[in-house]
């Protein structure tokens, strides 16, 4: 379980998720997609492998940078001045991403069997379950500071 973000203050919580969450999903999905790809190879052929969970992975490394920069470039330097008028835009694509990244959770879960490796499973299934379940953990954090704490203070009552 992740544990709770203890800044408040709007500018500070935009750099604390940078630093905690932009930061470490950068670190987590590309090892996650080897794992995944090793995973896959190697155990094509056994009942319960996540066939197309590199893929999906992979496809989120992109997405995730593309999100990650236009809040670094664009939405959190805009908040960091104090918000203002036109936020609304931005906040609604960021909100569109989050619903997709849920989706793909949604996906990451039901092609692992809620990140349930077999009996019997290596090592390297074992991890990438693990590294799996932090990740989605993370993700989630993220997700919910920025849709629950951080955004409805730019956003017209909702």
């Amino acid at each position: 379980m992740t544990e709770a973000a203890p800044i408040h203050e709007t500018a500070a919580l935009t750099r604390y998720i940078e630093v905690r969450y932009h930061a470490r999903h950068r670190a987590q999905l590309p090892a996650l997609v080897k794992l995944a790809e090793m995973v896959e190879d190697l155990h094509c052929d056994d009942t319960g492998v996540p066939k197309g969970l590199s893929d999906l992975l992979a496809g989120m490394v992109g997405e995730m940078e593309v999100h990650m920069k236009k809040e670094e470039l664009i939405l959190f330097p805009a908040i960091r001045k104090g918000g203002g008028l036109g936020l609304e835009h931005p906040i609604a694509v960021m909100r569109a991403d989050h619903d997709s990244h849920a989706h793909e959770i949604d996906q990451i879960r039901r092609l692992t069997h809620d990140m349930t490796p077999p009996a019997g499973a290596c090592t390297s299934w074992a991890t990438l379950y693990d590294g799996l379940e932090e990740f989605v953990d993370d993700l989630t954090e993220h997700i919910r500071l920025e849709n629950d704490v951080l955004f409805p203070k730019f956003e017209p009552a909702r």
